[in-house]
């Protein structure tokens, strides 16, 4: 539930960021490992996000680059797991609060505030990631087709990408803006704008332009009354999608 990511000379050439956006995470950076705060619903599918992506590509001994990390939720988990993790994020607040997580946890993940674009740049990342994961971010970016040129750029051929973001139909926004920040108050007000939702035929191309194979497509629905995430074949809302680089390119 973040944004792209870049940093002063280090990386916000491109600007591929909304700064409002930003601004919303930096002003709840304090609260991101608080498992009843605005963050809950992050804690509550960080498990089902790590297993989906533990068991299509093995965490163990991987080198890892989390996009748009924030506070290092998904970041720390899989480096529990046993991957090498560097976790990038445009938010200065929400990666001190990483940091500073990672240290009293002992949980090592490399932390950077650089753009995704910026990161692919640079020689010594360029095809060097084995597994790169987006999750809950590309609807808050002004061209995600960009990030996921990107993260092709930073994957060895046949590497695995992971994304996760929100359908752009009636239902979501009934379910994920009018539902959950309005209504049932999983989220702040504000956390989503509908047009910026990206339906899974528009990922697709997006990652087949990026010379991605799509792998699995699998939906991600909650239960208002067992309070309950589960993985299936609804799409309709949330969705993760697994995708994997042309061993060719």
């Amino acid at each position: 539930m973040n944004t792209n990511n870049s940093g002063g000379n280090d990386g916000f050439s491109g600007q591929n960021v909304d700064q409002n956006e930003i601004a919303k995470f930096e002003a709840l950076a304090n609260r991101w490992w608080d498992p009843n705060s605005e963050f809950k619903p992050l804690h509550e599918i960080n498990p089902l996000r790590l297993n989906y992506i533990d068991e299509r590509a093995p965490l163990p001994g991987r080198k890892v680059l989390d996009v748009g990390c924030g506070g290092g939720l998904l970041s720390e988990g899989m480096a529990q797991r046993g991957a090498h993790v560097t976790g990038i994020d445009l938010g200065e607040a929400p990666l001190s609060v990483a940091k500073l997580h990672g240290l009293e946890s002992g949980v090592k993940v490399d932390y950077r505030r650089i753009a995704v674009e910026a990161l692919a740049e640079e020689p010594e990342h360029a095809g060097q990631y084995d597994v790169v994961t987006c999750l809950e971010m590309l609807e808050h970016v002004p061209n995600p087709a960009s990030i996921i040129q990107a993260c092709a750029k930073l994957l060895k051929p046949g590497g695995d990408l992971f994304v996760s973001t929100i359908n752009r139909n009636p239902k979501s926004f009934l379910f994920a803006i009018v539902g959950a920040e309005y209504v049932l108050n999983l989220l702040p007000k504000g956390t989503h704008e509908w047009r910026k939702f990206i339906r899974p035929s528009e990922m697709a191309d997006f990652l087949r332009h990026a010379h991605f194979e799509v792998a699995d497509l699998t939906g991600m629905t909650y239960n208002p009354l067992t309070k309950i995430y589960k993985l299936g074949r609804d799409v309709d809302v949330n969705y993760m999608m697994h995708a994997r680089l042309d061993g060719r390119s």
